[in-house]
């Protein structure tokens, strides 16, 4: 709905027009040229604004020319004595527009050729319906008023309302996109028609499909608490992969931003399976900067095992540091997966004897534990142990013996150096 003010100002441009001496003639006169006019500015428009014949949407051309039309109608009817009215068409094709994504811009600048336009076809018809006692000069001027008052008026509520449909396609957008990866982040009924419909009209069903979840954070994780930050670092990710055949999904959920990642597995039954999509994106996650640590999940074949591909990417998570921000769930090694769960889960059932060979290593700067450590990773041989520290073999068994005095284990042992390390490790982790 155009702004009152203007439409009171275009109303007065017209009254000042007619008070030139321009009677009702001027529309007899508008109308012989204004075939002609619509031409004119629909092949100034073309030629200045290169946005509307490069679009490959095939309705744009024709909806302009209609659109130009409209204009010139209005503004002959305006002329004719008619009183001017909310400009609905404009409303309409602004919304248009904005539903299209026709970048806005370049309806600005055609309607910049369109005030063109419109000015010598109005002076020409206008000093043709005015009166022998109408003065040239006044007649010029008021038509120059009018033209310039209708092309603001116009301009302002194309650019108001392309820009409030713009704001709210981008509010039932981002619904719908965060409807959507809730749904596949924490699963769905099959049986839903709905959440069916939403999946299908996404393209999250299609077949010959591969997924894989990223999870990333600042390495300061309380830089994630500002909203802000947390969507540029999910705006971030979705840059480096901009330009890759890979659909992205991304949110922010619990100070994380979390990511889906679809692309095709396989172009048909006839072809070869594509490289794993997680081995196709981990490069390109790379390029993120250095302040972002990124856990990736292994390939999911559908939709529904997502949610374990959440659990996998948060799991890389933990992992992921300075020296390797990027951390894949496959590169994981078992081991450190294991202790890093046993840590949090099983700190009750750790055996008594730790407590008391955590002090006795920090007595000892550290040197028990680190022998234990050396000599697993020796293949329990006490010659190559001793080598690595570079001390006497006697002290290797000195400091098992002194070890098996603590926990009355004896770490030469396998199964009782394996115990050791692992309680170790969790009492490190916890």
């Amino acid at each position: 709905m155009a702004d009152s003010a203007y439409l009171s100002q275009l109303d007065a441009s017209v009254r000042a027009l007619r008070a030139t001496g321009v009677g009702n003639g001027v529309a007899g006169q508008l109308a012989k040229g204004a075939s002609a006019t619509v031409q004119g500015i629909y092949d100034s428009v073309l030629k200045e604004v290169p946005a509307y014949s490069a679009s490959g949407n095939p309705e744009v051309l024709p909806e302009l020319r209609d659109h130009l039309s409209q204009h010139v109608e209005e503004v002959s009817r305006l002329l004719s004595g008619q009183r001017p009215d909310e400009l609905d068409f404009v409303a309409r094709h602004a919304r248009h527009r904005a539903e299209q994504k026709f970048p806005l811009d370049a309806i600005l600048a055609a309607y910049r050729c369109l005030h063109h336009g419109l000015l010598p076809w109005v002076r020409d018809a206008a000093l043709e319906a005015a009166s022998a006692e109408s003065h040239m000069r006044r007649v010029v001027a008021a038509v120059t008023e009018f033209t310039a008052v209708y092309a603001t008026a116009a301009g302002t509520l194309i650019t108001v309302e392309y820009v409030d449909a713009t704001r709210r396609i981008a509010e039932a957008e981002g619904d719908r996109r965060t409807e959507l990866l809730k749904t596949l982040l924490y699963g769905y009924d099959e049986a839903d028609p709905r959440t069916a419909q939403l999946l299908r009209r996404s393209g999250y069903l299609e077949q010959r499909q591969s997924y894989c979840v990223a999870v990333a954070r600042s390495v300061d994780p309380r830089e994630m608490h500002s909203a802000a930050r947390a969507q540029r670092m999910a705006d971030a990710v979705s840059q480096v992969l901009r330009d890759s055949p890979v659909r992205v999904l991304a949110g922010v959920r619990d100070n994380l931003v979390i990511v889906v990642l679809s692309g095709t597995r396989r172009l048909s039954g006839w072809t070869a399976p594509q490289s794993l999509l997680a081995e196709r994106v981990y490069p390109k996650l790379r390029m993120v900067g250095p302040a972002a640590l990124i856990g990736l999940s292994s390939d999911a074949p559908s939709t529904s095992h997502i949610p374990n591909a959440l659990g996998e990417a948060r799991v890389a998570l933990e992992f992921a540091s300075v020296a390797e921000r990027v951390m894949p769930f496959s590169r994981v090694p078992f081991r450190k997966m294991l202790v890093r769960s046993a840590s949090e889960q099983l700190q009750s059932a750790l055996p008594p004897w730790l407590d008391k060979l955590i002090e006795a290593d920090r007595k000892s700067r550290g040197a028990l534990i680190d022998t234990l450590q050396a000599y697993a990773d020796a293949n329990m041989n006490v010659l190559k142990t001793a080598k690595a520290l570079a001390i006497h073999p006697n002290t290797i068994y000195a400091r098992m013996q002194k070890i098996n005095d603590i926990t009355g284990r004896n770490a030469l042992n396998y199964h009782a150096l394996t115990e050791m390390l692992l309680a170790a490790e969790c009492a490190r982790q916890g």
